[in-house]
């Protein structure tokens, strides 16, 4: 037997469960034969694919020395814990979960600090008057860095954080934190608040494959199916199904709609019958039946789209592009 296409999927948590139904809505079911404890699957639709379940951490490493294919995990893990990330791996897309931003967050008693900019005077000031640097609290050390470094701030010293970093400043182990937040509301219980221009990295759940795998043609050919059915179902979530039937539809009046709606005419303008299929954006759909009506339509039919299936496969497009670099 030809080895499998190993795809890791969070092990537990609200990760694994917007996953599962991501990957539900594709068209693809994660079937665990050896019952719902068991940390290895399979995809019911495809053959060939091993499903790991794994923690973000282990998906992110196993992805950076090529023991895994494919994986979901937070970009803020992989941009932090793997060394020139994107010459070993490839970030094939967001998915539309797992958002947070990893932000530079300060006393809110310092009260002169809204920029970065601010924030390196007052690294400058601190030093002067302490003899010592300032300390910033943070489990994000290579991005902490990076950031920093593009900043211009210099005057600083990372204290890694074993805990709560959000609970840092108040404890006096840091004057200031980097650490990831989604609403923000822990920050500010804590007394702290986001610098303005300090959102570092606006991450969420991606699909990453990795560059160091074994990739052989087989694989590639499962992967390829895989893809087709993400980025099929990731079109159709992008527009609803709009048709209607009147004579007076013309291609000047479809010229229009295309204009102000942003609509597509994925089979062509109406048909002799004047029967027309548009496919529109979710939040034109009204407007566009309004119009339609205003020009000859008796009634309009929407619905929602499963899936658009064409000839191109942006995602495995960019993952065979980087693998043949």
């Amino acid at each position: 037997m030809s080895a499998p296409l190993i795809i890791a999927v969070p092990s537990k948590g609200r990760l694994q469960e917007n996953t599962d139904q991501f990957l539900t809505r594709a068209g693809l079911t994660l079937v665990k034969p050896r019952g719902a404890r068991d940390y290895r699957g399979t995809l019911a639709e495809v053959p060939g694919v091993e499903i790991a379940y794994l923690s973000a951490s282990e998906i992110t490493e196993g992805l950076a020395t090529g023991a895994l294919h494919l994986g979901v995990t937070g970009e803020d893990l992989v941009r932090e814990r793997i060394a020139d990330v994107d010459a070993r791996v490839v970030l094939l897309g967001a998915l539309g979960f797992g958002s947070a931003n990893v932000v530079v967050a300060v006393p809110q008693a310092w009260i002169d600090v809204r920029t970065m900019a601010d924030l390196d005077d007052v690294a400058t000031a601190f030093r002067l008057k302490h003899d010592r640097k300032m300390r910033v609290a943070t489990k994000y050390v290579n991005l902490t860095r990076g950031f920093f470094a593009q900043q211009g701030i210099v005057d600083y010293r990372i204290v890694e954080s074993a805990g709560a970093t959000e609970a840092a400043p108040a404890a006096g182990t840091a004057e200031l934190i980097v650490d990831i937040t989604t609403t923000g509301t822990t920050l500010v219980a804590n007394g702290l608040k986001v610098v303005d221009d300090g959102v570092m990295l606006r991450s969420q759940a991606n699909l990453v494959a990795s560059r160091g795998a074994t990739w052989t043609a087989a694989q590639r050919e499962t992967t390829r199916s895989i893809l087709d059915r993400i980025a099929a179902q990731d079109r159709a979530h992008a527009f609803r199904e709009v048709r209607t039937r009147f004579a007076a539809c013309t291609e000047d009046l479809m010229t229009s709609a295309k204009a102000q709606f942003g609509v597509m005419t994925p089979f062509g303008g109406p048909t002799s019958s004047g029967m027309l299929t548009l496919h529109c954006p979710p939040g034109q759909v009204y407007a566009l039946a309004c119009f339609l009506r205003e020009h000859g339509a008796d009634s309009v039919v929407v619905a929602d789209i499963d899936y658009v299936f064409t000839r191109d496969n942006p995602l495995y497009a960019k993952l065979a592009a980087a693998l043949d670099r």
